[in-house]
């Protein structure tokens, strides 16, 4: 394996996951505000454009993976499902959500679980559809988590996938680059006081198997008609795959 797969927060000797979570739990006081001032916003539409996707679909319960504090789970309400849970290995970010879906009143129908992506305790086929907005890339193991993924979504049932990915075209390449390496890095470190935390977002970022090399990925697992939909001038990607 090679080191590109193995980019790590804090580059210590704990396991991927273990510094992913303490990472997470770490800034996850800060986490929203940055999320959303560091990408201008912009993750909202994103968001909002990926759950459109699963209109056709209808359906009823709902697994958002690398959850977060919930605003893939809470956009995910648009489609009037029954069920969505909401699963992250921080225990400090699914407080934060936690205290969310109370203040929306939207605690009857999301339900935030701590959770590995890579080994979940759902049976196969239990989901409709399955969502990931930013989570992918700090998977330990991409490929076991991916093959999890397809195991609990029932037949035709879809995956969402929302991950970064790297700009191809001037100037937006550039901008995205400078922004990347410069701007999120200083201010992350100066607002949540983790400056690896920042860091590490360009580099896994940099690391991630985008475009058509995850969209072989996928396929090779067994996601049929797959499909990648670059967006915001590919800043991001939105990935779909069938079972």
């Amino acid at each position: 394996m090679s080191n590109k797969t193995e980019v790590k927060p804090y580059n210590t000797t704990k396991s991927k996951k273990e510094e992913v979570a303490e990472m997470f739990d770490n800034i996850s006081g800060k986490y929203d505000f940055l999320n959303h001032f560091l990408s201008l916003g912009i993750d909202h539409i994103w968001r909002k454009k990926a759950i459109q996707l699963l209109k056709p679909l209808k359906p009823q319960r709902i697994l958002d993976l690398a959850t977060g504090t919930g605003d893939f789970a809470i956009a995910a309400l648009k489609l009037n499902p029954k069920e969505i849970i909401g699963m992250d290995i921080s225990n400090g970010m699914l407080e934060k959500g936690r205290d969310k879906m109370l203040k929306k009143g939207v605690e009857n129908i999301i339900d935030m679980r701590n959770g590995d992506s890579e080994n979940m305790p759902f049976e196969d086929g239990y989901f409709d559809a399955l969502t990931v907005g930013f989570g992918v890339r700090n998977y330990e193991n991409l490929e076991k988590g991916l093959s999890e993924m397809l195991r609990v979504l029932r037949k035709d049932g879809m995956a969402v996938i929302l991950e970064f990915s790297k700009p191809k075209k001037f100037p937006i390449k550039q901008l995205f680059q400078f922004y990347s390496k410069r701007i999120i890095p200083f201010l992350g470190k100066t607002i949540s006081k983790d400056r690896s935390a920042y860091a590490y977002l360009p580099e896994s970022v940099a690391a991630f198997p985008e475009g058509q090399d995850f969209i072989d990925i996928l396929t090779k697992l067994g996601y049929r008609d797959v499909k990648a939909r670059p967006v915001s001038g590919g800043i991001a990607t939105i990935y779909t795959g069938i079972k």
